[in-house]
């Protein structure tokens, strides 16, 4: 199929190598011709496990094309997917101002090709953003009104199918779905879509099939019920804390039940990132304009962003509030392990906080520092590797759980610190394994 994938973020770019790899045609096109000409030469501006290898084996191919141009992209394809960024406002709802401008640009090009040609032109349309309930009926809106005069000669079918990709793990994702849902309002969308995704689904995942409407939910849906699994779980272990109770044992035993289930429960210092924080936010957002307090989603909000704080919280009780000048070591930048991203980071909220108090800070982070000068700047250093950090260092505070951090050398570290003292963000680490080599231990709700 000849497919066109508009934007090439984190979800555009995904999609459309992915796409290519089973044998498709692909034109991403983005506004930004840097970063184009970079993607050109195979150069990925962000770091995704699997990605580079399967981008450049495409380009080679000749199956996977980037362009600036949104009028040769659209002209040369017959399934066209928005991946646009959908930004939270400030009153928390999404941004859908870059979505509805290229939605009228690609009327425009629809326009002058029928202006052209006396064929009849067809095209599916089909949403990969995170929107709101309803955007998909007013993108048909739009292009039925911009292209009105031209009804008989162009036909635009369009449809909602939602990602549920996970940073780091997102071609994985892509390839091996566990469901793959498409809102569409007629037969023909559907069996084009489902022919688009049958490489994908051949060992048995489900393509659920239903109305926009619903298929916009699900995304919301999904993503506020993991991130309530999380928050609740940090609510426990901040109570498991109080009561002298160990929650990586309760955590443990209520995975067992096959109601509940492992995964999501692992308590920490909050969750961050491009989809949870903006999704909740909008979920709840959605509901006030309905004249609903969503109050179970506004509660998993404000924990989180509670949650964020504590590690500070346990910090200043260890060494008092007089922390002017302390040193602190601070390995994991990106929100998770296996990505560079750091929006919403945990990270973030933790520097700034500590840099409030006057506390010196050296961060590592295996892929993520380049984001953070873009953030920090000159405001706290940027350590070689993760022993570098420790140099000196009055605590380590570990926020993001990579690999390379889970085994590390605890006798060395023990002689490179000022004071053996360890926060761990994610209790990933033996309490007692680290408390017998010398160190002063604080996780969370342990």
């Amino acid at each position: 199929m000849n497919i066109a994938i508009i934007g090439t973020g984190y979800v555009g770019l995904v999609t459309g190598a992915c796409f290519a790899e089973v044998g498709n045609n692909v034109i991403c096109m983005d506004i930004d011709k840097t970063k184009i000409n970079k993607l050109k030469k195979g150069i990925i501006p962000i770091y995704e496990p699997g990605l580079e290898e399967i981008v450049k084996k495409n380009l080679s191919s000749g199956r996977l094309k980037f362009t600036t141009e949104l009028d040769y992209a659209v002209e040369n394809s017959d399934i066209i997917f928005l991946c646009l960024p959908t930004p939270s406002k400030k009153d928390g709802n999404a941004d859908l101002s870059i979505l509805f401008s290229v939605v009228k640009n690609i009327a425009k090009v629809l326009r002058e090709i029928t202006i052209r040609s006396d064929l009849k032109v067809k095209k599916f349309l089909v949403s990969k953003s995170t929107v709101p309930v309803g955007t998909a009926d007013k993108i048909k809106e739009m292009i039925d009104r911009e292209l009105k005069k031209f009804g008989d000669k162009v036909e635009v079918n369009i449809a909602s199918n939602p990602e549920f990709l996970k940073e780091g793990n997102a071609v994985q994702d892509f390839m091996f779905p566990d469901r793959v849902v498409i809102g569409v309002s007629n037969g023909e969308a559907e069996m084009v879509l489902r022919e688009l995704y049958e490489p994908f689904v051949r060992t048995g995942a489900p393509i659920l099939v239903m109305d926009t409407r619903s298929a916009e939910m699900v995304k919301y849906a999904a993503n506020a019920f993991l991130a309530t699994r999380i928050s609740f779980m940090n609510e426990i272990a901040n109570l498991c804390e109080r009561l002298g109770a160990d929650v990586e044992k309760v955590r443990i035993a209520i995975g067992y039940d096959n109601r509940i289930g492992p995964k999501f429960l692992f308590p920490g210092v909050g969750w961050g990132g491009s989809c949870f924080p903006k999704d909740v936010k909008a979920l709840i957002k959605m509901g006030e304009e309905n004249g609903l307090n969503l109050k179970i989603v506004n509660s998993v909000y404000e924990v989180n962003e509670k949650q964020k704080r504590i590690i500070v919280e346990k910090i200043k009780k260890h060494f008092g509030k007089d922390l002017k000048d302390k040193k602190i070591a601070l390995w994991g930048l990106s929100f998770k392990p296996k990505t560079d991203d750091m929006r919403e980071a945990p990270s973030i909220t933790i520097i700034n906080e500590l840099l409030k108090l006057g506390v010196k800070i050296v961060a590592f982070d295996p892929v993520a520092i380049p984001n953070a000068k873009k953030i920090f700047k000159d405001k706290i250093k940027y350590a070689k590797n993760q022993y570098d950090a420790l140099k000196n260092a009055d605590a380590l505070v570990l926020v993001t759980e990579w690999q390379e951090f889970r085994e590390p050398d605890f006798n060395y570290m023990q002689k490179l610190m000022r004071t053996p003292v360890i926060f761990d963000g994610r209790n990933i680490y033996n309490p007692e394994r680290v408390k017998k080599i010398g160190f002063t231990y604080y996780g969370i709700g342990r």
